[in-house]
């Protein structure tokens, strides 16, 4: 079991930025880490993926060069920094975990075990 707790959500002007922090219960060893968001009417979407212990990341298109994704392995915690804010960013962010091998850490919902309960990114235009 994985409890995460996100924070760090707020409301900025576009073109700010924000970052999201997600702490987890337990190292993370051995899973995939994940940012999704919500919107509303819409479709969970991956944002951005880390495998804990490995480099690699993979960002959805429409983030790559504004958003990052890091861990602080020692905290058990996730990070999201959130540069160039967008309207269309806004959305409930989510932390998520997913026990995987990390060729298959990948930004699908269905993928990930644990979810955090979301905490909200208001960017205005």
């Amino acid at each position: 079991q994985v409890q995460l707790v996100e924070s760090g959500g707020g409301s900025v002007q576009a073109g700010g930025s924000l970052r999201l922090s997600c702490v987890a219960s337990r190292h993370t060893y051995g899973y995939c880490m994940a940012w999704f968001r919500q919107v509303p009417g819409k479709e969970r979407e991956g944002v951005a993926t880390i495998y804990t212990g490995d480099v690699g990341t993979n960002y959805a298109d429409f983030v790559k060069g504004r958003f990052t994704t890091s861990q602080d392995n020692a905290k058990n915690t996730l990070y999201l920094q959130m540069n160039s804010l967008k309207a269309e960013d806004t959305a409930m962010y989510y932390c998520a975990a997913g026990l995987r091998r990390s060729w298959e850490c990948r930004r699908e919902a269905g993928d990930f075990n644990y979810w955090g309960q979301g905490t909200q990114v208001i960017v205005s235009s």
